[in-house]
């Protein structure tokens, strides 16, 4: 089952705790209150002030030239990769990473663009002896190697920075260029204490998304060289991807901005503490990544378990019998975290 399906009889509407993934947020009072009063134009013509403004704040925190505004992740990958390689050119990335596994073949079904997946390391980066060995040689036989993209966070891990520029040093002494599918890249920085151009500025480009941990309705943010985003403007288009006023939408991407990139630190302090009482119990083998815990239970009971927290509102994905991915965001305060807490004691007493 995938782990964006839904626990199955559970109603959505009486959820208290919803640890399916951090894109479950919802806007609150506030962002509504911005959103609703955003001024709007037409974004298509370059025309709306809270669009062009996100794409100022982003462009500046990310130490870049210019920044695109997408309506989804998804998107704003694919545009990169649009813009970065050409019909029968290759892309170097992570067998497991987003742009491979989860975003449907997009790249290779619409672009024409090959991927050479390598196995993802433990600290979630890729080795650089094997993105050496992938890097095809010029001729004819073989794909142009164009790119080299790379995750961060990836499954909550923090790629180290000394990680991060190993890979882009052998992918830069052969030519290509480096992306940055940066997702969770604030989850990253705070974990890292660092800012975000620090780990942006390594890469010729980067999609940040807004809809998960900081909370927006929808949205991300390619950034990258000012000629490079314009090139992604007319690919945008073209894929469907140009709003109009689409204010109301920026309007909560600024906001997510302002207000919820600190309080990130908030929920990588609840999955620690998660990850504490899982091991405590002594019930399975845990995980634990900034925002995500991963819980392996020994009884291998992911159904009974997820039917168990269900018929309490709390919602986790538990299809399969591997391990199940928990993830804290912003919607789950002290009394839903408290509930599971006992839920969870309770289950395994």
């Amino acid at each position: 089952m995938s782990q964006y399906a839904q626990t199955p009889g559970t109603n959505i509407a009486d959820v208290i705790c919803d640890l399916r993934s951090d894109t479950v947020t919802r806007p609150d009072a506030g962002m509504r209150a911005v959103m609703a009063a955003a001024e709007v134009g037409d974004d298509v013509y370059g025309e709306d002030p809270a669009v062009n403004q996100l794409e100022r704040s982003l462009a500046e925190r990310s130490g870049m030239e210019a920044a695109l505004f997408l309506p989804t992740g998804t998107q704003s990958n694919f545009v990169a990769l649009l813009s970065h390689c050409g019909r029968g050119e290759e892309i170097i990335t992570g067998r497991d990473y987003h742009i491979y596994k989860y975003e449907a073949g997009g790249a290779s079904a619409l672009g024409g663009i090959v991927m050479d997946p390598l196995a993802v390391a433990p600290d979630g980066g890729l080795r650089p002896e094997e993105i050496a060995a992938a890097i095809k040689d010029d001729d004819s036989h073989h794909p142009i190697s164009r790119l080299l993209s790379m995750e961060n966070t990836h499954n909550g891990k923090v790629v180290p920075l000394a990680r991060l520029d190993q890979c882009i040093s052998v992918a830069r002494s052969a030519g290509l260029s480096a992306h940055l599918d940066g997702a969770r890249v604030f989850n990253a920085a705070i974990a890292l204490g660092c800012d975000l151009a620090d780990i942006a500025g390594r890469f010729d480009t980067v999609s940040i998304c807004l809809s998960k941990g900081l909370g927006a309705p929808v949205g991300s943010v390619l950034v990258g060289p000012e000629a490079f985003i314009a090139k992604a403007r007319r690919w945008r288009k073209m894929v469907g991807g140009g709003m109009r006023q689409a204010g109301v939408l920026a309007a909560a991407g600024l906001y997510a901005l302002e207000h919820n990139v600190a309080r990130l630190a908030e929920d990588h302090a609840r999955a620690t503490e998660l990850a504490e009482t899982l091991r405590g119990l002594g019930a399975g083998a845990v995980e634990q990544n900034t925002n995500m815990v991963f819980f392996s239970p020994e009884a291998q009971d992911n159904a009974a378990l997820g039917q168990r927290l269900a018929a309490q509102g709390i919602v986790i994905s538990a299809g399969g019998s591997g391990a199940i991915r928990m993830v804290l965001h912003k919607d789950i305060g002290d009394d839903a975290f408290a509930l599971l807490q006992s839920a969870l004691k309770s289950h395994y007493a």
